[in-house]
């Protein structure tokens, strides 16, 4: 690793929702996604799995509706250990709620729906590696096929979420690509793991298949604001090393970088907040 990219170690941590219902968010996401363990207080709930932590629901109730030009969330995608744990995720959304969309995209199965809210969800697992599809400079080839549905059939509606899972990748709609990508790539230091057309990359750290991806597919324009909706996510690095070294990058680049206890802040072309912490 070179000191202008995050190290192969770099995953995804919690993702902040701005809600105006925080009960009924919860339940949600406790019978629908099987979150097994929310913790509450001072108008917020930490969902977790294990000990990982998925979403922070943050409690407004005054909070306006996303306007339908504003940049934010596509969604929050939730990834499972393993088949059996999302033919259970399957299972629960058939019988809780409705399935807006499934695919196979070659290196990962793939479950979509929407919560209360709005906010994109998608439930996944990985393939295995030695299975993802690669084109010839060896970056995953993400296609989008249909989901086998019948080979995920069986699944248990009542289990939950099992310890494994994680934030995999979070997706987001961006008002213009080109900073967003530069934002993303030159500064904070993802790769360009691929590409869709001139609307959308998918960006990762190390061999991922995508760790954050930037879609324009719905024309928004604004930055994002004090409504409903995504209001930042956590990169989160090896170790201290890989932190300074982040940080380094960021000032190289000219982005305003706060220091918070032991993580870093910064906002996106967007407004979208990014905190760096180790773990």
């Amino acid at each position: 690793m070179g000191t202008d990219e995050l190290p192969s170690g770099t995953r995804m941590g919690r993702v902040r929702l701005r809600v105006n219902d925080v009960d009924e968010q919860v339940e949600f996401y406790r019978r629908v996604v099987g979150v097994p363990t929310v913790d509450r207080g001072d108008g917020r709930a930490t969902l977790r799995a294990g000990e990982e932590t998925l979403l922070e629901l943050i409690e407004d109730p005054e909070a306006p509706d996303r306007p339908r030009s504003a940049a934010g969330l596509f969604h929050v995608a939730i990834r499972v250990p393993d088949r059996d744990a999302l033919a259970d995720a399957l299972a629960r959304v058939r019988a809780e709620w409705t399935l807006s969309g499934a695919a196979d995209h070659d290196a990962s199965e793939a479950l979509y729906l929407t919560d209360p809210e709005g906010n994109g969800i998608e439930l996944y697992c990985d393939r295995p590696r030695e299975e993802w599809p690669r084109v010839e400079d060896g970056r995953v080839d993400i296609g989008t096929a249909p989901l086998d549905m019948d080979s995920l059939a069986g699944g248990d509606a009542d289990a939950a979420l099992p310890r494994g899972t994680d934030v995999g990748h979070v997706h987001l709609e961006v008002s213009t690509l080109a900073p967003s990508r530069s934002f993303y790539v030159d500064a904070l230091g993802f790769d360009v793991s691929g590409t869709f057309d001139d609307g959308a990359a998918f960006l990762a750290a190390g061999d991922y298949h995508h760790h954050l991806a930037l879609n324009t597919w719905n024309g928004r324009t604004e930055p994002v604001s004090e409504h409903r909706g995504l209001v930042g996510f956590d990169v989160v690095v090896p170790d201290a090393e890989a932190m300074a070294a982040t940080r380094r990058r960021l000032e190289g680049h000219s982005v305003a970088v706060e220091r918070r206890g032991d993580h870093l802040r910064i906002e996106d072309p967007d407004g979208i907040g990014v905190r760096v912490t180790t773990g």
